[in-house]
């Protein structure tokens, strides 16, 4: 079945603990698989139409077909295992769990500050790299803890609340077809030269399938830290480079008063961004209060999660 049980929903906390208890497979992880396969049909389409990052037409029609030629196996065979009868309920809460990356940005973050508290700026800017599509070579300290916090932001939603959100409606599938297409997004939704036009259907369907969860995680960020500093941040944030992303770092900012945005290097050119969030520049110790935001809204979304679906199996049990 394809919408969510209450069962379900309640063992979401399961999968959520399996993630902060084993963190992400170190080995043979079904993300880096799918991203591998993704890069080989990729250059294999490249290869056999060299016309295509100059044609907007095949450029775009290529683009979603590979999307789909992708999306759709893994897909149909979540579906397939979660219609198991018996079996299909712990096979959506491992699909969950292997979707998941709340421990995973955690421990990249965390490495990130250790670095910095250590005073070791070149340590740190190669760890950053893991994080952020951005150049990270010229970084100072502040430019460093900058952009973890816009990434601790960002994935929280991608890797968290937006899985989560998928998964609760439409169960492990959601959450497989969630996860993948944003990696899909990470990869081939650059505005360059070489994913303009190939990577805008994975672009507008990671805008659409994340547009509801982000202003969710919004929300959730505003309640987790300064409120009303938040909501001047949500109001102030007209020019979005990104229609998700963009919010989330906003209102994440203005929740733990920092300055982010402003723009960065990206394959040796600046780009600008606007300034978003609060008043404050980030330091190394805001790396840590933006994963303590993070994990707090994540207890209010597992919380949630597992009391909604109590509620419905005891509502259903006592009418």
């Amino acid at each position: 079945m394809l919408l969510f049980s209450s069962t379900c929903l309640t063992l979401a906390g399961f999968a959520w603990f399996m993630d902060r208890w084993l963190g992400e497979p170190r080995r043979l992880h079904p993300l880096v698989g799918f991203g591998n396969l993704a890069s080989r049909l990729e250059r294999e389409i490249r290869h056999r139409f060299p016309m295509m990052p100059t044609s907007a037409h095949y450029g775009r029609v290529l683009g979603v077909i590979a999307v789909g030629a992708l999306l759709a196996p893994p897909v149909v065979l979540a579906m397939e295992l979660a219609a198991i009868p018996a079996w299909g309920l712990l096979f959506q809460i491992l699909m969950l769990y292997l979707a998941l990356g709340g421990k995973s940005l955690e421990e990249h973050a965390l490495r990130v500050h250790q670095a910095l508290e250590d005073g070791n700026l070149e340590l740190s800017r190669s760890r950053i790299s893991h994080m952020v599509s951005r150049d990270t070579q010229h970084m100072q300290p502040p430019e460093v803890a900058r952009a973890t916090v816009e990434s601790i932001l960002e994935n929280g939603c991608d890797a968290v609340f937006s899985t989560l959100f998928w998964f609760a409606l439409l169960g492990g599938p959601g959450a497989v077809l969630f996860r993948l297409s944003n990696t899909l997004d990470a990869m081939w939704g650059y505005r360059n030269d070489r994913y303009r036009y190939f990577g805008w259907g994975a672009a507008r369907l990671d805008d659409i399938l994340g547009y509801l969860p982000a202003r969710l995680t919004a929300l959730t960020y505003m309640a987790c830290g300064h409120s009303r500093k938040a909501l001047a941040a949500w109001n102030r944030c007209t020019e979005r480079k990104s229609p998700n992303a963009t919010l989330v770092m906003a209102v994440g900012g203005g929740a733990l008063d920092l300055r982010l945005g402003g723009g960065g290097h990206y394959h040796g050119h600046w780009q600008t961004a606007p300034i978003l969030g609060g008043a404050n520049p980030p330091a190394t110790q805001d790396i840590q209060r933006a994963t303590r935001l993070v994990s707090h809204a994540t207890w209010v979304w597992v919380i949630g999660y597992c009391l909604f679906g109590l509620g419905t199996i005891i509502t259903s049990l006592y009418p």
